[in-house]
């Protein structure tokens, strides 16, 4: 039988990939975005059988309701929900405009609470479903002039962490996929209107230089595909890294945290 498949961030990038990937296989995608027009061709390739698109801004709770509401109905049942939509706009944190800040928090953060919620009784009530996250290798580490992107996707970890343990007596499997650098627009959407003080050219005008010469990206079909594929394991982690720029970036995280911990044991434990 076919998989119902719930997607946000579907008109480009990952997203979209996803969604061409997920319909060549059979299986039915109700695939949203802020602009769902962009999506008009798949419809009129595959069907409104096969693909219901709808216009989603994730930091809208009715409007996230509403659109489950509607896929529901349309389809009986949802299987995979990806969290995809989000954005990034990299500035110092003292370079920050706040407005920004926040915005960049409500997306990328309270937009995947918000649809978790609004899809969260649909799958409780299914016994089974597949709720895969897709954040960032930034979900892990922390670099210069990405503190509202990373700090809302290391959220994004806990709050799955936080998830997975609550609805998995319901049949319910979280993942939260953590791709590094990948072949798509998000770079220079991220980059085009930085304005980067003189202080801090050393280490965020650094790492957006150091972004823009990167030499080797994963192409968003790769981690659709990927996606997919975590899709249909019976045991899914609850997080996972992929493409191999993240790799490195992790185990270095990890390497990092547990020498520090280490070291400042005689601390923890409070013998000093």
């Amino acid at each position: 039988m076919a998989r119902v498949w719930f997607v946000t961030g579907s008109s480009r990038g990952v997203g979209r990939s996803l969604v061409e990937q997920v319909l060549a296989s059979g299986d039915v995608v109700v695939a949203t975005a802020r602009t769902p027009s962009q999506l008009d061709d798949l419809v009129t390739k595959y069907g409104s059988e096969k693909i219901l698109t709808a216009a989603l801004d994730v930091t809208d709770v009715a409007q996230a309701n509403n659109v489950v509401k509607q896929a529901v109905e349309k389809f009986g049942r949802l299987d995979v929900v990806v969290n995809n939509a989000g954005y990034a706009d990299m500035a110092s944190i003292e370079d920050s405009d706040l407005e920004s800040f926040h915005a960049q928090v409500d997306v990328n953060f309270y937009g995947v609470v918000n649809v978790t919620k609004a899809v969260l009784p649909i799958l409780r009530n299914q016994k089974s479903g597949h709720i895969i996250q897709v954040s960032t290798i930034g979900g892990r580490v922390g670099t210069p002039g990405a503190a509202a992107y990373q700090s809302a996707k290391w959220a994004v970890g806990g709050f799955s962490t936080v998830l997975s343990q609550e609805v998995a007596p319901f049949g319910i499997k979280v993942t939260v996929a953590e791709p590094g650098a990948i072949r798509t627009d998000w770079a220079n959407i991220a980059t085009k209107d930085a304005q980067i003080s003189e202080p801090y050219q050393q280490t965020v005008g650094a790492m957006i230089q150091a972004i823009h010469d990167l030499s080797t990206w994963a192409e968003p079909s790769e981690i659709a595909r990927a996606i997919i594929y975590l899709s249909n394991v019976e045991d899914p982690p609850l997080r996972i890294i992929l493409g191999s720029t993240a790799i490195p970036y992790a185990q270095m995280q990890a390497k990092a945290l547990a020498e520090s911990d280490e070291k400042w044991s005689h601390v923890s434990k409070l013998e000093f």
